[in-house]
């Protein structure tokens, strides 16, 4: 069921879909930053995350431009596989699952701490925070849509 782009322009669904957008948007672009300007190396976890955000800036890109009911369909087995990572790999770097279950068997470290802000806030809680955010906007704009 397609949605009027007149109709929504006013509704809550749109600043959802707009804030996850700008969300994994600024996870893309953080995710290049890391890599491209600051010279970090990806672990095979990271990845294995970006793999499942970089899409997610065009599904909701798209959908913002041709509105429709069913982007949640696509997004949300995205967010919910690259969210699984990530809590993995963040229990790996704060050392409740140990360095043994690591994936990362070559080249870099799944546990390497290239950033420590604050003593605890690191690569992969960012990507936690961004997978976290998205998903909750997602199961807002769902209840919103289900609501209409």
């Amino acid at each position: 069921m397609s949605v009027d782009l007149s109709s929504r322009s006013n509704s809550k669904s749109l600043t959802l879909v707009f804030s996850a957008f700008l969300v994994s948007l600024i996870a893309t672009f953080g995710s290049l930053f890391f890599s491209e300007i600051m010279n970090f190396i990806p672990c095979s976890l990271c990845w294995y995350q970006r793999i499942f955000i970089y899409p997610l800036v065009f599904i909701f890109l798209i959908n913002l431009l041709f509105p429709d009911d069913k982007m949640f369909k696509y997004a949300f087995p995205l967010v919910i596989i690259g969210w699984s990572i990530s809590v993995y790999h963040n229990l790996l770097m704060f050392k409740i699952i140990p360095e043994e279950l690591s994936p990362c068997v070559q080249g870099v470290p799944c546990s390497v701490d290239y950033l420590n802000w604050f003593g605890f806030i690191t690569i992969p809680l960012l990507s936690f925070l961004a997978y976290t955010i998205i998903l909750i906007l997602l199961i807002i704009l769902k209840k919103e849509i289900n609501a209409k």
